[in-house]
């Protein structure tokens, strides 16, 4: 959905001005109260899925949910409803041959595997299916957030509250087992079912925010945020609020930009996302690299 202004510039300097605009109209308000609530619960999810090293089976279930949103326009089902089943059917797929693999190399291959098969049923699906459910697949491909409608809004907002409510309570046990799966085993933590439980809950919030910047840009606001936030502090606290800061003002700026101009919102948000992270990636290298001459300094003037 692109919206064209009579104006090519509808902000000003005056941002009590600008902001009544840009919430004047619903389908605005829709977008920035979905794409907060999706940010908020993208920044949580992220930051245990980079924690995890679980960046790509994020990115495989999203692509599952990809196969299982065309599935659901085919036969006539809502998409985000194909979307969580198919994730939850690939979340347990997944968690299945990850117990049954030794290395990690083999856990990538069970990934790997059903990402595979996942895309080839999606493409099947695309097939199959009429020229009417077109835009049901660029939406769940690149994303509609200026299109969510007030029972988008509602299933979004429910599914929300229930990963923070389920996430908040699994904090702690997830963070021990994510760290050492082993000695949290020792201590009688749950691993396994946490594990299971964590890809079921990525798989929810995938569905849900794939109606904001769609399959292909997911890592926008799963993965890069968090990541950015592992540079920044090692504080497990600190980094969970600085991925959901993150993840709000990549959502919030994207969705000003995309009104202000005909272009799509998912490449504004991605693109800001990406850009901040390789800035944030140079200036911890240029960092490191000073840290190291000045060691280099310091041991050729003892000796």
């Amino acid at each position: 959905m692109h919206i064209v202004f009579a104006d090519a510039n509808p902000f000003s300097w005056d941002l009590i001005a600008d902001l009544q605009l840009l919430l004047h109209y619903h389908f605005m308000q829709n977008a920035y109260l979905a794409g907060t609530l999706v940010a908020v619960v993208a920044g949580v999810m992220g930051y245990f899925m980079v924690l995890r090293d679980q960046s790509f089976a994020g990115h495989s279930l999203a692509n599952v949910g990809f196969a299982g949103a065309t599935g659901a326009a085919l036969f006539g089902i809502a998409p985000v409803i194909g979307l969580f089943l198919a994730g939850l059917l690939a979340a347990v797929g997944i968690q299945t041959l990850n117990s049954a693999a030794r290395q990690n190399r083999q856990s990538d291959i069970a990934v790997g595997a059903v990402f595979t098969a996942s895309l080839a049923l999606g493409f099947l699906f695309i097939h199959l299916s009429t020229a009417e459910y077109a835009g049901s697949v660029y939406t769940v491909l690149f994303g509609n957030v200026l299109g969510i409608s007030d029972t988008d809004l509602t299933i979004i907002a429910c599914s929300t509250l229930l990963l923070l409510v389920i996430m908040f309570c699994i904090a702690r046990p997830l963070f021990f087992a994510s760290l050492d799966p082993n000695v949290a085993a020792a201590h009688r933590v749950p691993v396994r079912i946490l594990s299971l439980g964590f890809l079921v809950l990525l798989a929810l919030e995938v569905a849900v925010a794939v109606q904001v910047v769609g399959v292909l840009l997911i890592f926008a606001l799963l993965v890069t945020p968090a990541a950015i936030a592992q540079y920044v502090t090692t504080r497990p606290g600190v980094a969970v609020l600085v991925a959901i800061t993150l993840a709000l003002l990549f959502t919030w700026v994207g969705l000003a930009i995309g009104y202000a101009t005909p272009y799509p919102v998912g490449f504004f948000i991605t693109t800001l996302a990406f850009v901040t992270y390789v800035l944030v990636r140079g200036m911890r290298f240029i960092q490191t690299a000073l840290l190291r001459r000045r060691i280099h300094s310091r041991e050729g003037g003892i000796i």
